[in-house]
């Protein structure tokens, strides 16, 4: 079955199970990388130390939006 064909299936069916549908797709497609996420916890973690060491400052929330 073709992706026209699927999609028009899919329209027949109740409107609560054409969310559940949606939302399925888009989970399969949003799957979180455990390696990426360890990266960036790492990061945050250099960063924080450094502040927190005098090494960097911080800059309030509004300047980037500023900028």
């Amino acid at each position: 079955m073709g992706s026209k064909e699927l999609l028009a299936e899919a329209l027949k069916l109740k409107l609560p199970e054409r969310f559940a549908l949606v939302e399925g797709l888009l989970e399969s497609l949003d799957k979180p990388d455990a390696a990426l996420d360890e990266i960036w916890a790492e990061e945050a973690e250099k960063r924080l130390q450094a502040y927190r060491q005098g090494r960097i400052t911080g800059v309030d929330m509004e300047t980037p939006f500023r900028e």
